[in-house]
């Protein structure tokens, strides 16, 4: 009778580690906020979302996925949450959000030696082919605005469109070409940044999917006001420059 009762204890206190759900983040591989370093996700936003983690006492899955499938995971899965995000009126209240991991200034990148490229106004852009992310908030507004888009299912891959001359643009910030030119073993002067787009300035957020459990949600936006008030973060923050 006493190992019984003891079983059922030990039962009883073992269940919550068991039955606890493992929280999931997904990501696309987009440097340097993203990056994959020996099979493990790097990068400036994800060294702040692990620090928005480590605060709020939680661990969790950080896998990289390309974008829409990232997207949809998010959106379905509960206990899921993605990131860099921005946070358009269509996704708002279809997830929660933690907080801003991450700032863009997007613009149109060409080859270098494309001379024949000269944009000095955004629509000018439409006369040419443009890679894009499928899903991604670009490939919706230039749509919108009737851009001759080719959908792409990360940014490597419009990169390699770009380098073999099946693209004549892609869309990317200017600060971060040179690191996707080391991701791909390029120089970083065979790509110019060739005119900002002025509807794509945004910020990337780390958001979860709305069924994800209100405690967790809580301690990731209680953590996040203080990995906010961090160097690092204005330091990651801070890094798109604004001209």
């Amino acid at each position: 009778m006493k190992n019984s009762l003891f079983l059922f204890a030990l039962l009883c206190i073992s269940w919550p580690a068991h039955s606890e759900p493992t929280l999931t983040v997904v990501t696309e591989l987009s440097p340097p906020n993203q990056t994959l370093i020996n099979n493990q996700v790097a990068g400036d936003s994800t060294q702040l979302v692990k620090s928005i983690f480590a605060k709020a006492n939680l661990t969790a899955n950080i896998e990289l996925y390309p974008w829409a499938r990232a997207y949809s995971m998010a959106l379905k899965k509960p206990n899921t949450l993605i990131y860099s995000m921005a946070k358009t009126p269509e996704r708002e209240s279809k997830f929660e959000w933690i907080g801003a991991v991450a700032t863009y200034r997007m613009g149109f990148v060409k080859l270098t030696q494309r001379a024949d490229i000269n944009i000095t106004a955004s629509e000018q852009a439409k006369q040419y082919k443009v890679a894009v992310q499928r899903d991604d908030l670009s490939a919706k507004q230039l749509s919108e605005r009737g851009y001759t888009l080719i959908y792409t299912s990360d940014i490597t891959r419009s990169y390699q469109l770009l380098i073999s001359g099946k693209v004549d643009l892609i869309v990317d910030d200017k600060n971060y070409i040179a690191a996707m030119a080391d991701q791909l073993a390029q120089d970083e002067h065979n790509f110019t940044f060739a005119h900002t787009i002025d509807f794509l300035a945004m910020k990337g957020y780390l958001a979860a999917n709305k069924n994800t459990d209100p405690n967790y949600i809580k301690a990731l936006k209680d953590a996040f006001l203080d990995v906010a008030k961090s160097q690092t973060y204005r330091k990651v923050m801070m890094q798109t420059e604004y001209n």
